[in-house]
């Protein structure tokens, strides 16, 4: 992966229901895209797979890959250009295409992509002061449903400052009393403690457990 790449992709990982609905085609085990840059004059090959993600540029005039955008430091006004429309198709890809990679924990990634194929919603990075938080929220009113944080265990009152990733659910008043043990469940950390629930995603909770507190949360955000 070049340098260009490495910068764009650092935090993101491929997916591939994206990369289809996009317009890259599955081959020999990985997704391939072609279009064109610099005004029809190059043309851009982009091969992801699971674990990489390759690009070729050829000069359509000569049939040659051209490469000198990608040596650091090098100037000029077209290889600037060039790098410029390189890297803007690059982005796109990365903002239409990608899920950050911020969450790494099992659970997290289960929940993203349960997300994903049950309400097509994704996360939404809201803080530039805080890149490891971020929420869903309903298409239809706006309303957050859903948030992924990662705090230390002591700011939830546990006897360890060990970093976990927790997610924030809204759910009855009710359930949140009869529930909340200091232990599993815990009243909203950075939101109304009487209307939201946080949980550890550290497997101390059934991951079916908090999908369905996710559909009840995603439920109550409609009223």
């Amino acid at each position: 992966m070049n340098y260009i790449l490495e910068r764009i992709f650092k935090h993101y990982k491929p997916n591939f229901a994206k990369l289809q609905k996009f317009g890259f085609v599955m081959s020999d085990g990985a997704y391939i895209y072609d279009t064109a840059i610099m005004n029809g004059g190059f043309a851009l090959n982009v091969k992801i797979t699971s674990s990489d993600i390759n690009t070729e540029v050829l000069d359509l005039a000569t049939g040659d890959p051209y490469t000198l955008f990608l040596v650091e430091g090098a100037g000029g006004g077209f290889v600037g250009a060039v790098r410029t429309d390189y890297e803007n198709v690059m982005l796109g890809i990365a903002e239409k295409c990608f899920d950050k990679y911020i969450f790494k924990s099992d659970y997290a990634q289960k929940l993203i992509q349960y997300v994903y194929d049950t309400y097509d919603d994704t996360l939404e990075f809201l803080w530039d002061k805080f890149p490891d938080n971020a929420i869903w929220r309903r298409k239809d009113n706006q309303k957050w449903y859903g948030a992924l944080l990662t705090v230390t265990k002591d700011k939830l009152g546990l006897p360890s400052d060990e970093k976990v990733e927790i997610i924030d659910l809204r759910a009855a008043a009710e359930d949140i009393d009869a529930i909340v043990d200091g232990k599993k469940f815990f009243r909203g950390y950075h939101m109304n403690k009487k209307h939201w629930i946080t949980v550890c995603l550290d497997g101390s909770v059934p991951l079916d457990e908090i999908q369905k507190m996710l559909d009840v949360s995603y439920d109550l955000a409609r009223k």
